[in-house]
Protein backbone atom coordinates (compact mmCIF):
# COMPACT_ATOMS: atom_id res chain seq x y z
CA UNK A 1 0.00 0.00 0.00
CA UNK A 2 2.72 2.37 1.20
CA UNK A 3 4.44 2.09 -2.55
CA UNK A 4 0.76 2.52 -4.55
CA UNK A 5 0.25 5.81 -2.16
CA UNK A 6 3.92 7.09 -2.74
CA UNK A 7 3.62 6.49 -6.86
CA UNK A 8 0.17 8.06 -6.96
CA UNK A 9 1.71 11.08 -4.88
CA UNK A 10 4.70 11.67 -6.81
CA UNK A 11 2.33 11.82 -10.01
CA UNK A 12 0.07 14.37 -7.89
CA UNK A 13 2.77 16.20 -6.22
CA UNK A 14 5.22 16.56 -9.24
CA UNK A 15 6.68 19.92 -9.85
CA UNK A 16 3.71 21.07 -12.15
CA UNK A 17 1.93 21.24 -9.44
CA UNK A 18 4.18 22.95 -7.19
CA UNK A 19 4.56 25.64 -10.30
CA UNK A 20 0.46 25.86 -10.72
CA UNK A 21 0.31 26.58 -6.69
CA UNK A 22 3.26 29.57 -6.43
CA UNK A 23 2.28 30.76 -10.31
CA UNK A 24 -1.28 31.08 -9.35
CA UNK A 25 -0.79 32.78 -6.28
CA UNK A 26 1.71 35.19 -8.18
CA UNK A 27 -0.39 35.75 -10.52
CA UNK A 28 -3.91 37.08 -7.95
CA UNK A 29 -1.08 38.80 -6.28
CA UNK A 30 -0.41 40.81 -9.42
CA UNK A 31 -4.05 41.16 -10.53
CA UNK A 32 -4.91 41.56 -7.11
CA UNK A 33 -2.42 44.74 -7.02
CA UNK A 34 -0.95 42.82 -3.81
CA UNK A 35 -4.27 42.66 -2.03
CA UNK A 36 -2.68 40.66 1.10
CA UNK A 37 -0.32 43.48 1.27
CA UNK A 38 -2.75 46.55 0.63
CA UNK A 39 -5.69 45.97 2.63
CA UNK A 40 -4.36 44.11 5.53
CA UNK A 41 -5.35 47.00 8.36
CA UNK A 42 -8.81 46.36 6.42
CA UNK A 43 -8.41 42.61 7.22
CA UNK A 44 -7.69 43.06 11.04
CA UNK A 45 -11.31 45.77 11.14
CA UNK A 46 -13.50 43.21 9.81
CA UNK A 47 -12.20 40.20 12.10
CA UNK A 48 -15.11 41.39 14.35
CA UNK A 49 -17.36 43.37 12.08
CA UNK A 50 -20.22 40.58 11.83
CA UNK A 51 -22.17 39.14 13.94
CA UNK A 52 -23.68 35.74 14.05
CA UNK A 53 -27.01 35.53 12.54
CA UNK A 54 -30.17 32.59 12.41
CA UNK A 55 -28.47 31.11 9.11
CA UNK A 56 -24.55 31.95 9.12
CA UNK A 57 -21.85 32.05 11.34
CA UNK A 58 -20.08 35.54 12.09
CA UNK A 59 -16.81 36.70 10.48
CA UNK A 60 -14.45 35.72 13.51
CA UNK A 61 -16.57 32.17 13.87
CA UNK A 62 -15.63 31.57 10.08
CA UNK A 63 -11.98 31.96 10.75
CA UNK A 64 -11.85 29.88 13.82
CA UNK A 65 -13.33 27.39 11.56
CA UNK A 66 -11.22 27.86 8.78
CA UNK A 67 -8.08 28.39 10.88
CA UNK A 68 -9.00 25.11 12.67
CA UNK A 69 -8.56 23.46 9.64
CA UNK A 70 -5.45 25.32 8.75
CA UNK A 71 -3.84 25.30 12.25
CA UNK A 72 -3.01 21.40 13.20
CA UNK A 73 -1.17 18.97 12.48
CA UNK A 74 1.05 20.44 9.45
CA UNK A 75 2.09 23.02 11.54
CA UNK A 76 3.56 21.37 14.56
CA UNK A 77 4.47 17.72 12.56
CA UNK A 78 4.35 19.50 8.81
CA UNK A 79 7.43 22.30 9.82
CA UNK A 80 9.28 18.68 11.30
CA UNK A 81 9.03 17.19 7.94
CA UNK A 82 9.75 19.99 5.73
CA UNK A 83 13.24 20.84 7.65
CA UNK A 84 13.97 16.91 8.15
CA UNK A 85 13.30 16.23 3.96
CA UNK A 86 14.14 19.77 2.30
CA UNK A 87 16.28 20.77 5.03
CA UNK A 88 15.86 24.90 6.79
CA UNK A 89 15.44 26.37 3.23
CA UNK A 90 11.81 24.50 3.10
CA UNK A 91 10.77 27.31 5.88
CA UNK A 92 11.43 29.84 3.52
CA UNK A 93 9.35 28.33 0.72
CA UNK A 94 6.80 27.95 3.35
CA UNK A 95 6.65 31.52 4.00
CA UNK A 96 6.61 32.39 0.38
CA UNK A 97 3.46 29.80 -0.45
CA UNK A 98 1.90 32.03 2.37
CA UNK A 99 2.37 35.66 0.97
CA UNK A 100 1.84 34.39 -2.32
CA UNK A 101 -1.51 31.63 -1.20
CA UNK A 102 -2.90 34.91 1.17
CA UNK A 103 -3.97 36.06 -2.62
CA UNK A 104 -5.45 32.85 -3.42
CA UNK A 105 -7.11 32.45 -0.48
CA UNK A 106 -8.95 35.77 -1.13
CA UNK A 107 -10.06 34.98 -4.63
CA UNK A 108 -11.42 31.14 -3.59
CA UNK A 109 -13.31 32.56 -0.37
CA UNK A 110 -14.69 35.26 -2.08
CA UNK A 111 -16.37 33.08 -5.02
CA UNK A 112 -17.03 31.14 -2.12
CA UNK A 113 -19.35 33.95 -0.98
CA UNK A 114 -20.60 35.28 -4.43
CA UNK A 115 -22.16 31.71 -4.75
CA UNK A 116 -23.49 30.36 -1.70
CA UNK A 117 -26.75 29.13 -0.95
CA UNK A 118 -29.44 28.73 1.62
CA UNK A 119 -29.52 25.11 2.74
CA UNK A 120 -31.81 23.54 5.43
CA UNK A 121 -31.62 26.94 7.28
CA UNK A 122 -28.16 27.64 6.98
CA UNK A 123 -25.57 29.12 4.49
CA UNK A 124 -23.63 26.37 2.73
CA UNK A 125 -20.57 27.08 -0.35
CA UNK A 126 -17.22 26.28 -1.64
CA UNK A 127 -15.52 25.23 -4.57
CA UNK A 128 -18.37 22.41 -5.75
CA UNK A 129 -21.09 25.53 -5.65
CA UNK A 130 -19.05 27.81 -7.58
CA UNK A 131 -17.63 25.18 -10.24
CA UNK A 132 -20.98 24.56 -11.20
CA UNK A 133 -22.82 28.26 -10.78
CA UNK A 134 -19.30 30.18 -12.33
CA UNK A 135 -18.30 27.62 -14.99
CA UNK A 136 -21.39 25.71 -15.86
CA UNK A 137 -19.70 22.45 -15.00
CA UNK A 138 -22.07 19.97 -12.83
CA UNK A 139 -19.61 17.10 -13.50
CA UNK A 140 -16.67 19.01 -12.66
CA UNK A 141 -18.54 20.38 -9.65
CA UNK A 142 -19.42 16.05 -8.76
CA UNK A 143 -15.71 15.43 -8.82
CA UNK A 144 -14.33 17.79 -6.86
CA UNK A 145 -17.07 17.37 -4.44
CA UNK A 146 -16.77 13.49 -4.30
CA UNK A 147 -12.50 14.33 -3.83
CA UNK A 148 -13.55 16.22 -0.90
CA UNK A 149 -15.61 13.63 0.29
CA UNK A 150 -12.81 11.29 0.43
CA UNK A 151 -10.53 13.52 1.31
CA UNK A 152 -11.81 15.08 4.71
CA UNK A 153 -14.45 12.29 5.50
CA UNK A 154 -11.60 9.60 5.43
CA UNK A 155 -7.97 10.13 4.42
CA UNK A 156 -7.00 13.52 6.11
CA UNK A 157 -8.61 13.11 9.83
CA UNK A 158 -5.93 10.23 10.00
CA UNK A 159 -2.92 12.61 9.69
CA UNK A 160 -4.09 14.73 12.32
CA UNK A 161 -5.20 11.91 14.73
CA UNK A 162 -2.03 9.91 14.18
CA UNK A 163 -0.02 13.03 15.14
CA UNK A 164 -2.19 13.28 18.32
CA UNK A 165 -1.02 9.53 18.72
CA UNK A 166 2.71 10.08 18.23
CA UNK A 167 2.70 13.19 20.58
CA UNK A 168 0.89 10.90 23.41
CA UNK A 169 3.21 8.23 22.96
CA UNK A 170 6.56 10.52 22.80
CA UNK A 171 5.46 12.44 25.77
CA UNK A 172 4.05 9.69 27.99
CA UNK A 173 5.38 6.71 26.96
CA UNK A 174 4.88 4.05 24.67
CA UNK A 175 6.71 0.28 26.39
CA UNK A 176 3.37 -1.26 27.61
CA UNK A 177 1.44 -2.65 23.90
CA UNK A 178 -1.69 -4.20 24.24
CA UNK A 179 -2.68 -7.33 21.44
CA UNK A 180 -5.95 -6.10 19.38
CA UNK A 181 -5.98 -9.07 17.29
CA UNK A 182 -7.25 -8.30 14.26
CA UNK A 183 -5.68 -4.70 14.62
CA UNK A 184 -2.02 -5.83 15.57
CA UNK A 185 -0.32 -4.85 18.95
CA UNK A 186 -0.56 -1.08 19.88
CA UNK A 187 1.20 1.24 22.23
CA UNK A 188 -1.38 1.46 25.23
CA UNK A 189 -1.12 5.65 25.13
CA UNK A 190 -2.07 5.03 21.51
CA UNK A 191 -5.13 3.07 21.90
CA UNK A 192 -6.37 5.75 25.01
CA UNK A 193 -5.39 8.37 22.60
CA UNK A 194 -7.71 7.24 19.70
CA UNK A 195 -10.62 6.14 22.12
CA UNK A 196 -10.73 9.88 24.20
CA UNK A 197 -10.23 11.67 20.66
CA UNK A 198 -12.87 9.75 18.62
CA UNK A 199 -15.43 10.12 21.85
CA UNK A 200 -14.56 13.80 21.85
CA UNK A 201 -14.82 14.33 18.76
CA UNK A 202 -18.46 11.88 18.05
CA UNK A 203 -20.04 14.47 20.80
CA UNK A 204 -19.20 17.56 18.98
CA UNK A 205 -19.99 17.27 15.40
CA UNK A 206 -23.39 15.58 16.35
CA UNK A 207 -23.61 19.05 17.46
CA UNK A 208 -24.03 20.59 13.91
CA UNK A 209 -22.13 23.56 12.45
CA UNK A 210 -23.18 26.11 15.13
CA UNK A 211 -21.38 23.89 17.92
CA UNK A 212 -18.19 23.86 15.71
CA UNK A 213 -18.16 27.12 15.03
CA UNK A 214 -18.35 27.81 18.98
CA UNK A 215 -15.94 25.55 20.03
CA UNK A 216 -13.34 26.30 17.91
CA UNK A 217 -13.83 30.23 18.48
CA UNK A 218 -12.62 29.56 21.73
CA UNK A 219 -10.02 26.72 21.70
CA UNK A 220 -7.89 27.85 18.41
CA UNK A 221 -6.96 31.33 19.75
CA UNK A 222 -6.38 30.46 23.16
CA UNK A 223 -3.81 27.39 21.82
CA UNK A 224 -2.33 29.81 19.05
CA UNK A 225 -1.46 32.47 21.54
CA UNK A 226 -0.24 29.75 24.00
CA UNK A 227 1.79 28.12 21.76
CA UNK A 228 3.42 31.44 20.17
CA UNK A 229 4.23 32.06 23.53
CA UNK A 230 6.53 29.54 24.04
CA UNK A 231 8.43 30.12 20.91
CA UNK A 232 8.89 33.59 22.43
CA UNK A 233 10.77 32.23 25.50
CA UNK A 234 12.41 29.81 23.59
CA UNK A 235 13.53 31.86 21.12
CA UNK A 236 14.09 34.47 24.16
CA UNK A 237 16.46 32.32 26.01
CA UNK A 238 18.51 31.79 23.08
CA UNK A 239 17.97 34.71 21.45
CA UNK A 240 22.13 35.14 20.56
CA UNK A 241 21.18 32.35 17.83
CA UNK A 242 18.36 34.38 16.30
CA UNK A 243 20.32 35.77 13.26
CA UNK A 244 22.33 32.70 12.30
CA UNK A 245 19.17 30.60 12.39
CA UNK A 246 17.55 33.34 10.18
CA UNK A 247 20.55 33.46 7.86
CA UNK A 248 20.45 29.43 7.69
CA UNK A 249 17.00 29.70 6.71
CA UNK A 250 17.04 32.27 3.64
CA UNK A 251 20.72 30.93 2.58
CA UNK A 252 19.75 27.26 2.38
CA UNK A 253 16.63 28.30 0.33
CA UNK A 254 18.81 28.74 -2.44
CA UNK A 255 22.20 26.36 -1.91
CA UNK A 256 20.15 24.13 0.74
CA UNK A 257 21.94 20.97 1.97
CA UNK A 258 19.40 19.04 0.36
CA UNK A 259 19.00 20.45 -2.54
CA UNK A 260 17.27 23.44 -4.68
CA UNK A 261 14.31 20.76 -5.50
CA UNK A 262 13.88 19.29 -2.25
CA UNK A 263 13.66 22.63 -0.23
CA UNK A 264 11.30 24.41 -2.69
CA UNK A 265 9.20 20.98 -2.99
CA UNK A 266 9.02 20.58 0.52
CA UNK A 267 8.11 23.77 1.45
CA UNK A 268 6.01 24.45 -0.87
CA UNK A 269 4.39 20.64 0.17
CA UNK A 270 3.97 21.50 3.67
CA UNK A 271 2.93 24.99 2.87
CA UNK A 272 0.12 24.00 1.16
CA UNK A 273 -1.07 21.49 3.25
CA UNK A 274 -0.65 23.47 6.16
CA UNK A 275 -2.27 26.89 5.42
CA UNK A 276 -4.75 25.39 2.19
CA UNK A 277 -4.63 27.96 0.26
CA UNK A 278 -5.58 26.80 -3.25
CA UNK A 279 -6.50 23.49 -1.55
CA UNK A 280 -10.32 24.49 -1.52
CA UNK A 281 -11.02 23.85 2.13
CA UNK A 282 -11.30 27.28 3.22
CA UNK A 283 -14.10 28.43 0.61
CA UNK A 284 -16.91 26.17 2.73
CA UNK A 285 -16.21 28.10 6.22
CA UNK A 286 -16.03 31.49 4.35
CA UNK A 287 -18.78 30.51 2.37
CA UNK A 288 -21.06 29.79 6.33
CA UNK A 289 -20.88 33.83 6.65
CA UNK A 290 -23.03 36.03 7.33
CA UNK A 291 -21.43 39.41 6.07
CA UNK A 292 -22.45 42.39 4.12
CA UNK A 293 -20.61 42.06 1.02
CA UNK A 294 -18.42 38.97 -0.17
CA UNK A 295 -15.06 40.93 -0.46
CA UNK A 296 -15.08 41.13 3.40
CA UNK A 297 -14.86 37.30 4.19
CA UNK A 298 -12.26 36.68 1.29
CA UNK A 299 -10.14 39.53 3.25
CA UNK A 300 -10.80 37.83 6.48
CA UNK A 301 -9.76 34.21 5.14
CA UNK A 302 -6.36 35.96 3.22
CA UNK A 303 -5.56 36.67 6.67
CA UNK A 304 -5.80 33.40 8.31
CA UNK A 305 -3.47 32.21 6.26
CA UNK A 306 -0.69 34.54 7.86
CA UNK A 307 -1.39 33.56 10.79
CA UNK A 308 -1.47 29.84 10.13
CA UNK A 309 2.56 30.17 8.47
CA UNK A 310 3.89 33.11 9.05
CA UNK A 311 2.84 32.85 13.21
CA UNK A 312 2.27 29.10 13.94
CA UNK A 313 4.69 27.51 11.30
CA UNK A 314 7.04 29.81 11.95
CA UNK A 315 7.02 29.58 15.89
CA UNK A 316 7.80 25.74 15.25
CA UNK A 317 10.35 26.58 12.50
CA UNK A 318 12.11 28.65 15.02
CA UNK A 319 12.16 26.43 18.14
CA UNK A 320 13.05 23.05 15.94
CA UNK A 321 16.32 25.39 14.29
CA UNK A 322 17.26 27.21 17.18
CA UNK A 323 17.60 24.26 19.32
CA UNK A 324 18.92 21.98 17.03
CA UNK A 325 16.24 19.54 17.57
CA UNK A 326 16.45 18.48 13.62
CA UNK A 327 18.04 15.83 11.42
CA UNK A 328 17.98 16.47 7.36
CA UNK A 329 17.49 12.87 5.50
CA UNK A 330 16.31 13.93 1.90
CA UNK A 331 14.21 10.74 0.47
CA UNK A 332 16.22 8.22 -0.92
CA UNK A 333 19.62 9.71 0.30
CA UNK A 334 21.82 9.42 3.98
CA UNK A 335 21.69 11.91 6.79
CA UNK A 336 23.36 15.20 5.66
CA UNK A 337 22.62 16.79 9.14
CA UNK A 338 22.39 14.22 12.30
CA UNK A 339 21.44 15.78 15.87
CA UNK A 340 19.27 13.62 16.66
CA UNK A 341 19.44 9.11 16.90
CA UNK A 342 18.84 7.80 13.70
CA UNK A 343 15.61 6.12 14.15
CA UNK A 344 13.56 9.62 15.40
CA UNK A 345 10.60 9.79 13.04
CA UNK A 346 10.46 12.88 10.64
CA UNK A 347 6.68 12.97 9.82
CA UNK A 348 6.04 13.64 13.56
CA UNK A 349 5.95 15.84 16.19
CA UNK A 350 9.60 14.47 17.62
CA UNK A 351 11.36 17.47 16.50
CA UNK A 352 9.28 19.88 18.51
CA UNK A 353 8.70 17.80 21.56
CA UNK A 354 12.48 17.12 21.61
CA UNK A 355 13.12 20.84 20.79
CA UNK A 356 10.82 22.01 23.94
CA UNK A 357 12.41 19.06 26.12
CA UNK A 358 16.06 20.34 25.60
CA UNK A 359 14.98 23.87 26.93
CA UNK A 360 12.26 23.12 29.62
CA UNK A 361 12.08 19.86 30.34
CA UNK A 362 9.48 16.50 30.43
CA UNK A 363 6.99 19.49 30.46
CA UNK A 364 8.03 20.50 27.06
CA UNK A 365 6.86 17.16 25.82
CA UNK A 366 4.16 16.77 27.48
CA UNK A 367 3.03 20.62 25.97
CA UNK A 368 3.41 20.33 22.63
CA UNK A 369 1.36 16.70 23.24
CA UNK A 370 -1.39 18.79 24.33
CA UNK A 371 -1.03 21.83 21.91
CA UNK A 372 -1.63 19.27 19.15
CA UNK A 373 -4.45 17.36 20.70
CA UNK A 374 -6.49 20.72 20.41
CA UNK A 375 -4.77 22.06 16.64
CA UNK A 376 -5.57 18.25 15.46
CA UNK A 377 -8.79 18.03 17.00
CA UNK A 378 -10.37 21.03 15.68
CA UNK A 379 -8.43 20.36 12.53
CA UNK A 380 -10.45 17.33 12.41
CA UNK A 381 -13.83 19.71 13.17
CA UNK A 382 -12.75 21.33 9.99
CA UNK A 383 -12.90 18.69 7.93
CA UNK A 384 -15.97 17.45 9.10
CA UNK A 385 -17.59 20.26 8.57
CA UNK A 386 -16.63 20.22 5.10
CA UNK A 387 -17.07 16.81 4.36
CA UNK A 388 -20.56 17.50 5.50
CA UNK A 389 -20.91 20.76 3.30
CA UNK A 390 -19.81 18.29 0.08
CA UNK A 391 -22.82 15.77 1.56
CA UNK A 392 -25.51 18.50 1.23
CA UNK A 393 -24.47 19.99 -2.46
CA UNK A 394 -24.31 16.10 -3.54
CA UNK A 395 -27.62 15.50 -1.72
CA UNK A 396 -29.17 18.12 -3.80
CA UNK A 397 -29.42 15.74 -6.68
CA UNK A 398 -28.99 12.53 -4.76
CA UNK A 399 -30.40 11.38 -1.64
CA UNK A 400 -29.26 8.35 0.32
CA UNK A 401 -30.99 7.60 3.84
CA UNK A 402 -28.95 8.62 6.82
CA UNK A 403 -26.09 10.38 4.83
CA UNK A 404 -24.98 12.77 7.45
CA UNK A 405 -24.99 9.49 10.41
CA UNK A 406 -22.58 7.77 8.42
CA UNK A 407 -20.27 10.08 7.45
CA UNK A 408 -19.84 11.08 11.44
CA UNK A 409 -19.14 7.26 11.91
CA UNK A 410 -16.68 6.52 8.69
CA UNK A 411 -14.99 9.73 10.06
CA UNK A 412 -14.64 8.63 13.95
CA UNK A 413 -13.23 5.57 12.53
CA UNK A 414 -10.67 6.90 9.92
CA UNK A 415 -9.66 8.90 13.19
CA UNK A 416 -9.66 5.91 15.88
CA UNK A 417 -7.87 4.07 12.56
CA UNK A 418 -5.62 6.81 12.36
CA UNK A 419 -3.90 6.75 15.57
CA UNK A 420 -2.82 3.06 15.60
CA UNK A 421 -1.46 3.16 11.75
CA UNK A 422 2.41 3.63 10.67
CA UNK A 423 2.75 7.48 10.40
CA UNK A 424 4.08 7.35 6.73
CA UNK A 425 1.12 5.84 5.60
CA UNK A 426 -1.24 8.39 7.19
CA UNK A 427 0.96 11.28 5.40
CA UNK A 428 1.26 9.52 2.57
CA UNK A 429 -2.59 9.85 2.57
CA UNK A 430 -3.07 12.88 3.41
CA UNK A 431 -0.72 14.29 0.89
CA UNK A 432 -2.84 12.70 -2.18
CA UNK A 433 -5.91 13.78 -0.83
CA UNK A 434 -4.47 17.59 -0.32
CA UNK A 435 -2.74 17.23 -4.00
CA UNK A 436 -5.76 15.95 -6.15
CA UNK A 437 -7.90 19.12 -4.07
CA UNK A 438 -5.42 21.24 -4.44
CA UNK A 439 -4.92 20.05 -8.55
CA UNK A 440 -9.13 20.57 -9.20
CA UNK A 441 -9.23 23.71 -7.04
CA UNK A 442 -6.66 25.50 -8.18
CA UNK A 443 -7.45 24.74 -12.18
CA UNK A 444 -11.08 25.92 -11.48
CA UNK A 445 -10.29 29.36 -9.83
CA UNK A 446 -7.90 30.14 -12.87
CA UNK A 447 -10.42 29.10 -15.55
CA UNK A 448 -13.57 31.46 -13.33
CA UNK A 449 -11.22 34.24 -13.56
CA UNK A 450 -10.70 34.01 -17.91
CA UNK A 451 -13.95 33.75 -17.89
CA UNK A 452 -15.69 36.80 -15.83
CA UNK A 453 -13.45 37.63 -13.21
CA UNK A 454 -15.98 37.69 -10.30
CA UNK A 455 -13.53 37.67 -6.91
CA UNK A 456 -11.75 40.68 -8.85
CA UNK A 457 -15.12 42.34 -9.54
CA UNK A 458 -16.32 42.17 -6.19
CA UNK A 459 -13.04 43.63 -4.89
CA UNK A 460 -13.38 46.36 -6.86
CA UNK A 461 -16.43 47.17 -5.88
CA UNK A 462 -15.92 46.95 -2.55
CA UNK A 463 -13.32 49.59 -2.51
CA UNK A 464 -14.94 51.71 -3.98
CA UNK A 465 -17.37 51.60 -1.43
CA UNK A 466 -14.46 51.74 0.91
CA UNK A 467 -13.27 54.62 -0.93
CA UNK A 468 -16.75 56.44 -0.79
CA UNK A 469 -17.00 56.09 3.03
CA UNK A 470 -20.12 54.34 2.77
CA UNK A 471 -21.79 53.22 6.46
CA UNK A 472 -23.64 49.94 4.97
CA UNK A 473 -21.59 47.70 2.27
CA UNK A 474 -24.31 46.46 -0.45
CA UNK A 475 -23.77 43.83 -3.04
CA UNK A 476 -25.00 43.87 -6.75
CA UNK A 477 -24.04 40.79 -9.09
CA UNK A 478 -25.90 41.85 -11.94
CA UNK A 479 -24.60 45.24 -11.72
CA UNK A 480 -20.97 43.74 -11.93
CA UNK A 481 -22.29 41.66 -14.24
CA UNK A 482 -21.78 38.45 -12.44
CA UNK A 483 -24.34 35.70 -13.42
CA UNK A 484 -25.76 32.90 -11.04
CA UNK A 485 -25.07 34.65 -8.01
CA UNK A 486 -28.39 33.56 -6.64
CA UNK A 487 -28.66 34.33 -2.94
CA UNK A 488 -27.30 37.81 -3.59
CA UNK A 489 -29.92 38.26 -6.14
CA UNK A 490 -32.74 37.28 -4.32
CA UNK A 491 -31.96 38.96 -0.96
CA UNK A 492 -31.52 42.44 -3.17
CA UNK A 493 -34.66 41.85 -4.69
CA UNK A 494 -36.34 40.89 -1.18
Amino acid sequence: MQEIVSTLNGLVWSNALIAVCLGAGLFFTVLTRFVQLRLFREMLRLLFASKESARGISSFQALAVSLSGRVGTGNVAGVAAAIGFGGPGAVFWMWVVALLGAATAYVESTLGQIYKEVDEGQYRGGPAYYIEKALGQRWYAWIFALTTLIACGFLLPGVQSNAIANATEIAFGGDTIISTGVLGDVALSKLIAGVVVTTVLGIVIFGGVKRIAHFTQIVVPFMALAYMAMALVIIAINITELPRVIGMIVGDAFTPMAGFGAAVGWGVKRGIYSNEAGQGTGPHAAAASEVQHPAQQGLVQAFSVYIDTLFVCSATAFMILITGAYNVVPEGMGFLVQNLPADTVVSSPAFTQMALESVIGEPGKIFVAVALFFFAFTTMLAYYYIAETNVAYIRRSFRFPYELTVLKLVLMASVFFGTIRNADVAWALGDLGVGIMAWLNIVAILIIFMISKPAIKALRDYEAQRNAGVSEYTFDPEKLGIRNADFWTKRNNG
